[in-house]
């Protein structure tokens, strides 16, 4: 493990790639995500979990995403997220559609290395009906009990971001115990942290509890405000003003890449009248 920066962390994850990415509450790599567009990473297939919201949107506007595996993409209470509703509309993108139970559940059996992994709850729905890959079997304990089963979500790369991270490698997530699932599902952790500490955080009794090891961690990037213009739980909120001007703009290509160049400026940077 090594701490490296931004760009380098991004150029650890290949074209055509499965990425898996947290939900914004759990700690969007917004900052890892730009340097990605930046590079112009291509054929991503991007599983979030469950849902996402801007570092998706962008993703797809800047032609980065070929298959998105997700259970719901929105900009929550700034709006829709443009980009995907165009690319969907237009087929641009392979759309797998899934359920946030299911998202986990796929995961889940690829932490425990499982080839698929059953659930109930999806049973006689259309969501179902559009999943050629998930099947419905026989309870082998039960006769006449039918259960869907899933098959596991391996994913190349997990990308989010943190807190605080060491120089060991080893990472502190919080209460966000979902980024555990994560790190231990792909087959490559890569994150970016708000500070770096000398510390060994697993000799910190109070956190060493939320602490993913660096065993499961390839890289991390000290990124500062690294989920700029998204909020990041107390540390800041999101930038209210750039995300209200981002749902405007991003209705058209044009305004997309307008807003795009902004956020690659960083958060210190002003938006054109």
């Amino acid at each position: 493990m090594s701490v490296v920066g931004v760009a380098e962390l991004a150029a650890m994850v290949p074209d055509g790639a499965k990425l898996v990415i947290a939900k914004d509450e759990s700690g969007v790599a917004m900052a890892a995500a730009l340097a990605l567009i930046r590079r112009g990473v291509k054929n991503l297939h991007l599983v979030t979990v469950p849902v996402s919201g801007l570092e998706t949107d962008m993703l797809i506007g800047a032609g980065c995403v070929a298959t998105l595996e997700t259970s719901a993409i929105t900009l929550g209470e700034f709006g829709l997220a443009p980009c995907f509703s165009r690319a969907v509309k237009s087929g641009s993108i392979k759309l797998k559609d899934a359920t946030c139970p299911a998202i986990y559940a796929g995961l889940q059996a690829a932490q425990k290395g499982l080839p698929f992994m059953p659930l109930r709850g999806i049973l006689e729905t259309d969501v179902l009906a559009n999943r050629p890959d998930w099947k419905v079997i026989d309870n082998p304990f039960e006769s006449g009990d039918r259960i869907v089963v899933l098959p596991a979500i391996v994913p190349d790369v997990a990308l989010f971001h943190v807190p605080l991270a060491d120089r060991h490698g080893n990472v502190f997530i919080g209460r966000q115990r979902e980024l555990m699932l994560l790190a231990h599902a792909a087959r490559s952790t890569i994150v970016t942290a708000e500070h770096i500490t000398d510390d060994n955080l697993l000799e910190d009794e109070a956190r060493s509890g939320s602490v993913i090891p660096a065993l499961y961690v390839n890289a991390v990037a000290h990124a500062p405000r690294g989920a700029w213009p998204l909020g990041f739980g107390d540390a800041y909120p999101a930038d209210a003003a750039w995300m209200s001007r981002y749902i405007t703009e991003a209705r058209t290509p044009a305004g997309f890449a307008r807003m795009l160049e902004a956020a690659l400026q960083g958060p210190g940077a002003r938006l054109a009248a």
